[in-house]
């Protein structure tokens, strides 16, 4: 088969790949529907993370059951299947109190932008769909595999409530599915900071109802004068790093919540001041599986549309042009067809 192989920053390439086996009986060999690059995926092309030897990449996914372990019996071959990031049995303690992502078999997804997938937890991780999807759909169902999972993670992590304020930091795929989270919660105002005049526009038609473009100490003061000097009760952290997470903190209100999901790189938290701020901060790698069922009725009942965040639809064997286009800043999102 072929795939995605990073090889150092800024170097991926579509290469010649071994196609993927069953090697334990819970794992399932899927074909892969479509695919997609992650903000994630730009840290490492952008060298904030390292990369070592060449390897694959990817890690959201729909697509085809291909074939099943002998202990699979959840889904089968010929099945339209949506999955998450990060696999999990569905039967460990940690995933019965709703942290599939913290499954204690968890195995991260890493290889998906690729024609063929094996996926380990099959049983515990993979979602069926009664028939196969309209194909208009599916750019929907493969926003839930992360984005929309993680943002709607966020929202709830920052509890966000019916007639609450939302802040939304960051205005990536995460940050925008969060405002879709935010509305879905019943937030009555939701507030998007974003410098970006076509990602202010999807946040508006998601559901934002105001829109700040300042960042740091001045995003904050602005923030602060809409919310009468004291801040939101919710905050949306959808980047990653430490001036986001600042911004955010600063931004809440005491006895508010951040809920922060962008992968930390360089962040930290001064225990002093965030002790004495009265703010909660909660996050962590989205427990995508948890919502799944949830999330592809919203999207089959048309409720919710989070494939509008792909602004770039590419053949897989350019994906190096997708990465290239979300590390320019030149699409939200690269959708990948094989």
């Amino acid at each position: 088969m072929r795939g995605a192989v990073i090889h150092a920053p800024g170097d991926v390439r579509f290469e010649t790949l071994d196609d993927p086996k069953i090697l334990h009986p819970t794992d399932a060999i899927i074909r892969t529907a479509i695919t997609c690059v992650c903000g994630s995926d730009l840290w490492p092309y952008r060298g904030a993370e390292p990369i070592g030897d060449p390897h694959p990449m990817g890690h959201e996914y729909v697509g085809f059951v291909e074939e099943v372990g002998s202990e699979v019996t959840s889904v089968q071959p010929g099945q339209f299947v949506v999955g998450s990031f990060a696999t999990s049995d569905n039967t460990c303690a940690n995933c019965r109190n709703g942290f599939p992502s913290n499954c204690l078999h968890r195995k991260f997804m890493s290889t998906c932008q690729a024609e063929y997938v094996r996926i380990p937890n099959a049983g515990g991780t993979l979602v069926a769909l009664d028939e196969t999807p309209d194909k208009s759909l599916w750019p929907s169902l493969l926003a839930l595999s992360d984005v929309m999972g993680t943002g709607w993670w966020a929202a709830e992590a920052a509890e966000v409530k019916p007639g609450s304020t939302a802040v939304v930091v960051g205005d990536g795929a995460v940050g925008l599915c969060g405002v879709i989270a935010a509305k879905e919660m019943g937030a009555e105002r939701i507030i998007a900071m974003s410098r970006h005049e076509s990602r202010q526009k999807l946040a508006l038609e998601f559901g934002a109802t105001d829109i700040v473009t300042e960042r740091g100490e001045e995003g904050v003061a602005r923030i602060k004068e809409m919310t009468d000097g004291i801040g939101a009760g919710s905050v949306l952290e959808c980047v990653g790093t430490a001036q986001a997470m600042s911004q955010a903190l600063h931004s809440t209100r005491p006895g508010g919540n951040v809920g922060f999901v962008g992968v930390p790189h360089g962040v930290a938290v001064d225990g002093q001041e965030l002790f004495f701020s009265h703010v909660g901060l909660r996050g962590g790698p989205a427990p995508v599986r948890r919502y799944l069922p949830d999330l592809i009725e919203r999207v089959l009942t048309g409720r919710i549309d989070p494939g509008k965040v792909f602004d770039l639809t590419l053949p897989l064997a350019e994906v190096a042009e997708g990465y290239r286009a979300m590390d320019e800043r030149r699409a939200i999102k690269t959708l990948l067809t094989p």
